[in-house]
């Protein structure tokens, strides 16, 4: 498998947008779009997939038809791919890609968080088409009604984000956990630190000299990095509910399925117009908009991100196999 930032140096172009900040010390994460459309796949638009990496992981995100195409036309891998968060039960993708792996003889397990019926739809075909399957498949539900923590490790939670859809739908943020302080380098030094006691000030503690000197933590250290947190908002109405837990987040996926003239469609089929998105991102301020899940009738997504800007400025567009980092 190529390392990451060497297949992101090779992608780099028109496919690759930075979001990083000046001064966040480079990428940590990356975002890629493999599927951008809404029900209806198009020439240009698979539906709904992403693949988020963050701190040397791999989480996919939806699973719509033609995510495995899209996986291998962009030379991802998925070796470290070990949890898809489904957000609700348009997975039609989903099938193929587990048959996938147990054709390449994949060992290790699949976790899957999603809505609970999707284990009572998923079981028969497994049992038809995945006999003696080599992984085992374990299914965590959530409910879309709650906001909790689903998924948790030494440094990344994941949590659920109440949706408004005619069916059970709950979006995703992931967060990383806030890491240890930086030690400065010239402090070393010039206090003599050793190396065995580094750990312990980068975790907070102060240094106290072999005169018996104690040294203020926040004088040899600086801030940790702080954490990166994305939020996945997809097969939603608009909804201010949603507002409290993502605020402020780095980067937010939110649909925008129609453009404003089709407003009263989006209202009967409860999901979200492009402004409606902006609307969301400026009201709970996030620093980054991407707006997708596009309806196939739009063959031109120009009106749709010129709409979101005029609300929200710093709007991008999702496209298949784009990839932004963080």
């Amino acid at each position: 498998q190529p390392n990451i930032q060497t297949f992101m140096t090779r992608q780099a172009g028109n496919n690759t947008i930075d979001l990083t900040p000046h001064d966040a010390g480079g990428q940590r994460g990356y975002l890629h779009i493999i599927g951008s459309g809404s029900a209806l796949p198009t020439k240009n638009n698979f539906p709904s997939s992403q693949m988020l990496e963050l701190r040397n992981k791999q989480f996919m995100i939806d699973c719509g038809e033609g995510t495995q195409i899209r996986l291998r036309q962009m030379g991802l891998k998925t070796n470290r791919l070990g949890h898809l968060f489904i957000s609700t039960l348009h997975v039609f993708g989903l099938m193929g890609l587990l048959t996938s792996f147990g054709m390449l003889n994949r060992t290790s397990d699949v976790a899957i968080h999603a809505p609970r019926d999707l284990e009572a739809l998923l079981i028969p075909h497994l049992r038809y088409f995945a006999d003696g399957c080599p992984f085992q498949i374990i299914f965590q539900p959530f409910n879309p009604a709650a906001s909790e923590i689903i998924y948790e490790d030494r440094s990344v939670q994941v949590s659920t984000i109440p949706l408004k859809h005619r069916v059970p739908s709950g979006g995703f943020l992931f967060e990383e956990k806030t890491g240890d302080r930086h030690i400065k380098r010239d402090m070393i030094d010039f206090y003599q630190i050793p190396t065995w006691k580094i750990l312990k000030i980068k975790q907070g503690e102060d240094f106290v000299t072999d005169e018996g000197e104690t040294i203020p933590n926040e004088v040899i250290t600086t801030p940790p990095t702080p954490p990166i947190r994305y939020a996945y908002c997809s097969d939603t109405a608009y909804s201010e509910k949603i507002i409290p837990i993502i605020e402020g987040v780095d980067c937010l996926y939110h649909e925008a399925t129609f453009a404003e003239d089709e407003a009263l469609r989006a209202r009967q089929t409860m999901h979200s117009t492009a402004r409606q998105a902006a609307e969301i991102a400026r009201k709970a301020q996030v620093k980054k908009l991407i707006i997708g899940h596009f309806s196939a009738r739009y063959a031109n997504k120009t009106v749709l991100l010129n709409q979101a800007k005029e609300i929200f400025e710093n709007t991008f567009l999702a496209e298949d196999m784009k990839t932004f980092e963080f």
